[in-house]
């Protein structure tokens, strides 16, 4: 055998693996399908702005391991996520606080808004059975209307009353006029983008890429004692058991000549007419500067466009209802008699993680089995 460790996909969760094996004295390859490590969380330069490729990924977390780790590989910005709700041209703060209930009924202290809705709460009496019914119990009629409803039928592509409650467990309604979104201890976006980040991840280590694993699977797996596969875990058992359900995103990018299109990284357009969900305007996670803090003349916004994911699309976030966990659970079960083979991440656990929770993950799993 040539090397330790086969790991299969050079994103966070393999580059973060992948890093830890090679510290403890591992050979390791790492390859990856697409021509560029980094994941989803690739980001490209455009004249001088870095470009989240993949959609927004801003970094948060109250996991003081996980921070220290990745400043390791980082100098981080203190950027502070404050996304901006458009329902038909009318602009609310996100998340839900003092600025929203202003600017929605005109109210100004925290009892005025609380009143609001307690009394729009009310009019859920039983359990909810749906997301819809849940959303209004939470936070009731107008915010759902205004910056839930339409928002979430675009990411989802069903009506709010057909889509199970459960989705909205909870949603944040802060009585302050603090609109920070995360709220969590770090915050921030790596300076230089997150493609320099994962590169000195995985200094030293060799990547090949443009390598697609089931194509050569036969070959690569002789290379390597054991093999970390971060890719759809259907797709490794060739979707014995059907596909598991996934929503993708597709992207419009465009590099306009002004330097302020929207004035905010991200706006959320929360009506269900206009068919994107969002707009991303890229320069405002590093502050419209480039490195050296010049400000820069141009910018580039990203349309997002939610879609129902089918084979050939890129699987974005999965669809947890009944039917896809007790598909997983399956395939889990399969999983776990593969001996050789350790399964991670978002596509190979089949869950949604946060940056901060992959990363997590891999240190842990890293702890476990090296």
């Amino acid at each position: 055998m040539k090397y330790d460790l086969l790991i299969v996909g050079a994103g966070l969760y393999g580059a973060v693996y992948a890093r830890q094996a090679a510290d403890r004295g591992k050979k390791v390859l790492v390859i990856d399908r697409r021509p560029h490590i980094a994941g989803n969380v690739y980001t490209k330069a455009i004249e001088g702005i870095q470009v989240h490729q993949y959609g927004a990924h801003i970094f948060h977390t109250n996991e003081k391991r996980v921070w220290d780790y990745v400043n390791r590989f980082a100098v981080f910005n203190r950027f502070t996520n404050s996304p901006v709700a458009n329902y038909k041209g009318e602009l609310y703060s996100l998340p839900f606080s003092m600025y929203t209930f202003n600017r929605m009924w005109g109210v100004v202290t925290p009892d005025e808004a609380r009143a609001r809705i307690e009394a729009q709460r009310r009019e859920i009496t039983g359990e909810p059975r749906n997301l819809e019914e849940q959303a209004i119990s939470l936070v009731g009629r107008d915010i759902f209307e205004k910056l839930i409803k339409g928002y979430t039928e675009k990411q989802w592509g069903r009506d709010c009353a057909d889509l199970p409650a459960f989705i909205i467990k909870r949603l944040p309604v802060r009585f302050t006029f603090d609109n920070n979104y995360f709220n969590a201890l770090y915050q921030g976006i790596p300076i230089g983008g997150y493609t320099k980040m994962v590169s000195r991840m995985l200094e030293g280590i060799e990547v090949r890429l443009s390598t697609d694993y089931f194509e050569n699977r036969a070959e690569l797996d002789g290379l390597a004692e054991r093999v970390v596969y971060t890719g759809p875990i259907d797709a490794y058992f060739s979707y014995a058991l059907g596909h598991l359900a996934y929503r993708s995103v597709r992207f419009e990018t465009e590099l306009l000549d002004i330097p302020n299109f929207q004035g905010n990284a991200a706006v959320n357009y929360t009506d269900r007419e206009t068919s994107w969900t969002r707009i991303i305007e890229h320069k405002w996670f590093e502050f419209g500067k480039d490195e050296e803090g010049n400000d820069l003349p141009k910018t580039v916004i990203s349309r997002e466009f939610s879609s129902e994911w089918q084979p050939g699309d890129e699987p974005y976030y999965p669809v947890n209802d009944g039917q896809n966990g007790a598909l997983y659970a399956e395939y889990k079960k399969m999983a776990d008699r593969e001996k050789r083979v350790l399964f991670g991440g978002r596509l190979g656990e089949y869950k949604y993680y946060d940056m901060d929770q992959v990363i997590l993950s891999a240190l842990k799993r890293a702890d476990e089995t090296l």
